[in-house]
C-alpha cells in the first residue's frame, strides 16, 4: 500500500479533511514526522512522499524547520503540502499561506485543498517515474562555454566549445548535467564528478544537496559495505546523497570556486550560478596518495564552463515546468485534453506494434449544471476536484486520467480489453454514486455520472476515433437513463 510520512495534523493523526482525502486516494500514514525522524519508520515499505498537514495558523519558521527535517530524514522523497479546507479552520483563523510561499519554503508540490491531494500525489509519483526513466537514457555527449582562460591549448579549446554546444540538446536537467560531466571528464582528470542541486531556500550552512548526476567513482565509493543495501540498490547519483565535500558546502555558501583537501581526497567545487542565485554545485574529486591537488588553471577552466552548465540547468527546468503546466488542468491537477491527445498517439502506436488493446472510458456528470445553479460555481469547482480524487482512487497507477473539459473526464486503460474496461467504468460509476461531495462547504451532495467505453482496435483505429466512440457511447447512456455504462456497438452494461 502507498504510504506517506505525516507532519502536522491533530491528536496524533491528520485533520478531518486530509484524513478523508488520504482514504479516498488509497494512501495510509506510515508514521509521524517526529517519530520517523528517530528512525522508527524511515525505511518503511511503500513510502513515496512526506506530507505536511498545513493549518492557516502555521508559522513560516515552523514550516521551514519541518521541511528541513523532512529533507534531511528522507532526501529521496518529495515534500508535499496540503492546506486545510477553510471550513475546517477555526473562526478568526489568519489568512492562509499561498502556494508560491509554500514552494519557496521548500515544498515540491502544494494541494490548495484536501480535494486536490489525490491528483497532486499522482503527479508527484509521475514526475519521480519520469526522472527515473530519464536516468536510463542519458546521452554520452559532451557540452561548452565563454570566458575561457587565456592560452588554452587548441585541442582543449575545441573540447570546451563542444561541451557548451552539446548542452543545447539536453532535454531535461538530468541529461544536461550528465552531458556536462561527460564533456568535463575529457578536459580535467578526476576520479568522480558530481552535479548537486541546492534546495530552495538555501542559506549558508543549511543548503540541502540533491545529487543530480554523477560520473565515475572514487575507490572508497566502490567499496559498498555489506549491509548497505540502500546504496547498493540505488546506484548512480542518488547513492551519493550526503557525500558532498566541505568544499562543496563552502562553494554554495560563498558563490566562489573552492579547492580543498579532506583526508586522502582533493576536491574542487564550482558554484553553478543562475541570475543572482546559486542553483547547484559542480564537484570534482581525486582520491589517494597519488591524487594531486587541482591546479589554478583547472579551477579557472571549470569556473568558466560552469556558466553555461548553470544556464542549461535553469533553462531545462523552466522548459520542463512550462511543458508540465501546458499539459495540466489548473483546477483538478489532472492531465488536460492536450496531454491526452499526445498520450493516445503513443499508446496506439505501441498497441499496433505488440497487438495489444487500449480502452478509453468517457464520463460526464449527470445534471451538473444544477449544482452550479443551486450552490454557485465555487462549489461546482470544488466538486470537480473531489471527483478527480474519486476517479484516481478507482483506477490503476498505470492508467491515465484527464479532464477533457467542463465536467467531462477521460480515463485511458493501456493493455486493457473491453470487458475489463467495462468493469473499471462500473467501479468508478458505483463509487461516484455513493460518494458524498461536500463542495467545500460541508454539504452532502449525491451525484451520478454517465459512461461510454470504447476499445482499440475493436471500435476505432485512431486516437480521435477512440475518444469520439467513447463520447458517443456516453451520450447513449445519457439518453437511456443516466447513471449507467454503455460501450460502442450498442451493448449496455447496466448500473
Amino acid at each position: 500500500m502507498r504510504r506517506v510520512i505525516l507532519f502536522g495534523g491533530e491528536d496524533g493523526g491528520p485533520s478531518r479533511g486530509l484524513g478523508e482525502a488520504l482514504r479516498a486516494a488509497g494512501v495510509s500514514v506510515a508514521g509521524r514526522g517526529g517519530e520517523a525522524a528517530r528512525g522508527e519508520t524511515a525505511e518503511a515499505d511503500g513510502l513515496f512522499a512526506v506530507l505536511f498537514d498545513v493549518a492557516a495558523a502555521a508559522s513560516l519558521s515552523e514550516l521551514h524547520e519541518g521541511v528541513e527535517r523532512a529533507a534531511a530524514g528522507w532526501p529521496d522523497l518529495p515534500v508535499v503540502a496540503c492546506q486545510r479546507d477553510p471550513e475546517d479552520e477555526p473562526a478568526g483563523a489568519p489568512q492562509r499561506l499561498d502556494a508560491s510561499t509554500l514552494q519557496r519554503l521548500g515544498f515540491h508540490a502544494v494541494a490548495s485543498e484536501p480535494a486536490q491531494l489525490s491528483a497532486v500525489l499522482r503527479e508527484v509519483e509521475e514526475q519521480a517515474l519520469g526522472r527515473a526513466r530519464a536516468e536510463q537514457a542519458v546521452p554520452e555527449v559532451a557540452p561548452a562555454s565563454l570566458l575561457l582562460p587565456d592560452r588554452l591549448a587548441t585541442e582543449r579549446l575545441r573540447a570546451a566549445f563542444e561541451v557548451v554546444a552539446s548542452l543545447h540538446f539536453a532535454s531535461d536537467q538530468r541529461s544536461a548535467a550528465s552531458t556536462a560531466l561527460a564533456g568535463l571528464a575529457a578536459l580535467v582528470r578526476a576520479d568522480r564528478w558530481t552535479v548537486y542541486l541546492l534546495s530552495e531556500p538555501s542559506r549558508p550552512g543549511e543548503a540541502l544537496f540533491e545529487p543530480l548526476a554523477a560520473r565515475g567513482l572514487t575507490q572508497s565509493d566502490r567499496a559498498v559495505p555489506e549491509g548497505d543495501w540502500r546504496r547498493a540498490l540505488m546506484g548512480g547519483a542518488l547513492a551519493l546523497a550526503g557525500t558532498h565535500s566541505r568544499a562543496a558546502r563552502q562553494a554554495a555558501a560563498t558563490a566562489e570556486t573552492v579547492r580543498g583537501r579532506e583526508g586522502s581526497r582533493r576536491a574542487l567545487a564550482v558554484p553553478l550560478i543562475s541570475g543572482d542565485r546559486v542553483v547547484g554545485v559542480l564537484e570534482a574529486v581525486r582520491e589517494g596518495d597519488a591524487g594531486r591537488q587541482f591546479t589554478g588553471a583547472e579551477a579557472s577552466l571549470l569556473s568558466a564552463l560552469a556558466l553555461p552548465v548553470a544556464a542549461a540547468l535553469s533553462n531545462s527546468a523552466r522548459v520542463a515546468e512550462a511543458e508540465r503546466l501546458s499539459q495540466t488542468d489548473d483546477l483538478t491537477k489532472l492531465h488536460n485534453a492536450r496531454y491526452l491527445s499526445q498520450y493516445l498517439v503513443g499508446e496506439l502506436k505501441r498497441a499496433r506494434r505488440y497487438g495489444s488493446m487500449v480502452t478509453t472510458v468517457f464520463l460526464d456528470l449527470d445534471d451538473f449544471k444544477r449544482v452550479n445553479d443551486q450552490h454557485g460555481h465555487l462549489v461546482g469547482s470544488h466538486v470537480l476536484m473531489e471527483l478527480a480524487g474519486v476517479i484516481l482512487a478507482s483506477v490503476r497507477d498505470t492508467d491515465v486520467v484527464s479532464r477533457y473539459g467542463g465536467d467531462e473526464f477521460v480515463v485511458v486503460l493501456p493493455e486493457t480489453g473491453i470487458e475489463q474496461g467495462l468493469r473499471v467504468a462500473e467501479r468508478v460509476r458505483d463509487r461516484i454514486s455513493r460518494y458524498a461531495f461536500n463542495g467545500g462547504r460541508r454539504l452532502s451532495l449525491t451525484l451520478t455520472a454517465s459512461f461510454g467505453v470504447a476499445s482499440y482496435p475493436l471500435h476505432a483505429q485512431s486516437p480521435q476515433q477512440l475518444v469520439a466512440a467513447a463520447d458517443t457511447a456516453m451520450y447513449e447512456a445519457k439518453a437511456a437513463r443516466k447513471n449507467c455504462v454503455k460501450f460502442a456497438a450498442e451493448t449496455t452494461q447496466g448500473a
